[in-house]
C-alpha cells in the first residue's frame, strides 16, 4: 500500500523521491517471507503498472455505473489513517489511532463515491453467516452502516498530493489512497487485464486484516466492488493489534519490538508458536519478553519438544528406533481431535488451536508419566504397543503442528521416518487417521527441537 499523503510527506522530509522511499520499506517488507517462514504467490505492491490500471478500471466501471460524481470538498482529515473523521471520532481534536498527527482540514473540488447507495446491499452482506469473524466486529460494522452513510471523497488534487493513481480522465487529480490501494485484492489476481483466468478461478476470496481497517474493508470496499458489479469478498477476518507492554506499538513512543531481533534470539517458530497460541486470535494481545520466555518454555522446551525426545528416545533405546507392534487402538479421540481442529482453522481461531494441540501433547506426557514404560522395561514387560501408540499420537501432533510451526513439524515428520518428499505430498484429511506409522519407519532421535533458555 504504497500511495497516500502520509508516504509522500514521509519521503519529502527524508530528501528523497517516494518512489525510492517505497522501494526501501517494500524490500523490508519482503524479507519477513524468510524471516517468518512465509509462503505466499504474490508480492503485491500498489505502485505496479497492472495495479494502477486495474484500479483505474474499477474506477472508470463505478462511474459508468452512476456512482461517482464531483462537489466541493470540506472535511476534517486524518493522514495518518488516510480517512475522514467526524468530531465524535476524535479526542481533543486528535485521531485516537494517531494522536500524533494533526487533524488537516481539506477545502477542495473532489470526485465523490456514492457511498450512501449501498447501505440496504452491505446490511445484507453481513446478515450472512461468519462473513466477517469474529462476530464482535461484524456487529460493530452493522451499527456504523445502520446509522446511514456518507459520500466520500475519492480524489485529491494532484498540486497538492502528486503521489498516486491518476484519474481516468483527468490527470489534474489522483485517486484516494483506499480507492486505489484495495483494488489489489483483485488486480493481483489479473482482473482489469487480458487474462483474468485466476481472477475467475480465486474471487471471492478471504481477506484478513487489522481491526482499524475495518470499515475500509468491510464496507468500503465492499460497496466498491458492488458497484463495479463485482462479486463481494467470500469472507474478511478482522483482527486485534499487537501492544507491547500493555501499550500500543508506536515509533514516537519507542516500544516497538523488531521481529527479526526475536528471530535472531529464539527463532522463527518460537515467534511464530507465540503470535499464534499466545496471543488472543479476535483481540488485541500483549508481547513482553517475560510472557514470550515463559510460553516458549512451557509449551515448546518443555511441552512439544520435550515430549519428541522423550518418546524418541525410548524408541531409539529398547527398539533401535523400529516399530515393533502396530496397535488400533489410539490413545485419544481421533475423529474428534480433527473435527475440532478444523473448526477451529476455519475460524480463524489460532490461539484456541494452539491450545488444542497442547492439550494432546500434556495427554501424552500424561501417559507416559503414568504407564512408566521404562518400569515396564526392566521388569520384562512388553512395552511395544506402548511405544507405537506415543510414536503415532506424535505424528499426529507433527501433522497438527504443520501451518504453525513448520520448520520444527517437519523435523518431528522427519525423526517419524518421513522423509521431505513425503511431507511436501501431505494430505491432512487422509493423514490424518490413525495408523499410519508401521516398520518400515526408521526413528531416530535429533537434536532437541527447542532447547531450555
Amino acid at each position: 500500500d504504497e500511495h497516500g499523503l502520509k508516504i509522500h510527506r514521509k519521503a519529502l522530509e527524508a530528501g528523497i523521491s517516494t518512489q525510492e522511499y517505497v522501494d526501501g520499506f517494500s524490500s523490508t517488507f519482503d524479507q519477513l517471507k524468510s524471516l517468518l517462514n512465509l509462503t505466499y504467490t504474490n508480492f503485491i505492491r500498489t505502485t505496479d503498472a497492472h495495479h494502477k490500471t486495474a484500479a483505474q478500471e474499477l474506477w472508470k466501471r463505478c462511474d459508468a455505473n452512476g456512482y461517482i460524481y464531483k462537489k466541493q470538498y470540506q472535511v476534517k482529515y486524518c493522514v495518518g489513517c488516510e480517512l475522514e473523521k467526524t468530531d465524535s471520532e476524535l479526542v481533543d481534536d486528535k485521531c485516537t489511532d494517531h494522536p500524533t498527527y494533526e487533524i488537516e482540514h481539506i477545502d477542495e473540488e473532489n470526485y465523490f463515491f456514492k457511498f450512501s447507495a449501498f447501505q440496504d446491499q452491505l446490511l445484507a452482506l453481513y446478515d450472512q453467516p461468519d462473513f466477517i469473524i469474529p462476530q464482535h466486529k461484524n456487529n460493530e460494522i452493522k451499527a456504523f452502516v445502520q446509522r446511514g452513510l456518507q459520500d466520500f471523497s475519492i480524489s485529491r488534487l494532484r498540486s497538492k498530493m502528486p503521489w498516486g493513481v491518476s484519474v481516468p480522465g483527468d490527470d489534474d487529480h489522483v485517486m484516494y489512497v483506499w480507492f486505489d490501494a484495495l483494488t489489489n485484492y483483485i488486480s493481483t489476481l489479473g482482473w482489469g487485464s487480458d487474462d483474468q483466468s485466476k481472477f475467475d478461478t480465486f474471487w471471492p476470496g478471504v481477506q484478513v486484516a487489522g481491526k482499524d481497517n475495518l470499515r475500509q474493508q468491510t464496507a468500503i470496499w465492499q460497496a466498491m466492488l458492488l458497484a463495479a458489479d463485482i462479486q463481494p469478498s467470500k469472507q474478511i477476518f478482522i483482527h486485534g493489534f499487537i501492544t507491547s507492554e500493555g501499550q500500543k506499538m508506536s515509533k514516537s513512543i519507542g516500544n516497538v519490538v523488531a521481529p527479526d531481533e526475536i528471530v535472531g534470539e529464539y527463532g522463527t517458530d518460537a515467534v511464530r508458536y507465540y503470535l499464534l497460541g499466545a496471543l488472543p486470535s479476535y483481540d488485541d494481545g500483549d508481547f513482553s519478553q517475560q510472557r514470550f520466555q515463559e510460553f516458549y518454555t512451557a509449551h515448546l522446551a518443555n511441552g512439544v519438544g520435550n515430549l519428541t525426545s522423550r518418546i524418541l528416545t525410548m524408541v531409539q533405546k529398547y527398539q533401535d528406533g523400529t516399530l515393533h507392534t502396530l496397535s488400533e487402538t489410539p490413545l485419544f479421540d481421533v475423529p474428534k481431535f480433527w473435527s475440532t481442529y478444523g473448526d477451529l482453522m476455519d475460524e480463524f481461531n489460532f490461539e484456541k488451536l494452539v491450545l488444542h494441540v497442547n492439550s494432546l501433547v500434556t495427554t501424552c506426557d500424561g501417559i507416559i508419566s503414568e504407564q512408566k514404560p521404562w518400569e515396564k522395561e526392566k521388569a520384562g514387560e512388553d512395552i511395544s504397543e506402548l511405544l507405537y501408540q506415543l510414536s503415532e499420537t506424535l505424528r499426529h501432533i507433527g501433522l497438527a503442528l504443520l501451518p504453525v510451526i513448520p520448520s520444527a513439524a517437519t523435523k518431528i515428520l522427519n525423526q517419524l521416518g518421513y522423509d521431505q518428499n513425503a511431507i511436501d505430498q501431505i494430505d491432512l484429511p487422509l493423514e490424518s487417521v490413525w495408523g499410519k506409522l508401521d516398520d518400515t519407519n526408521t526413528l531416530t532421535k535429533g537434536e532437541a527441537l527447542f532447547p531450555r533458555l
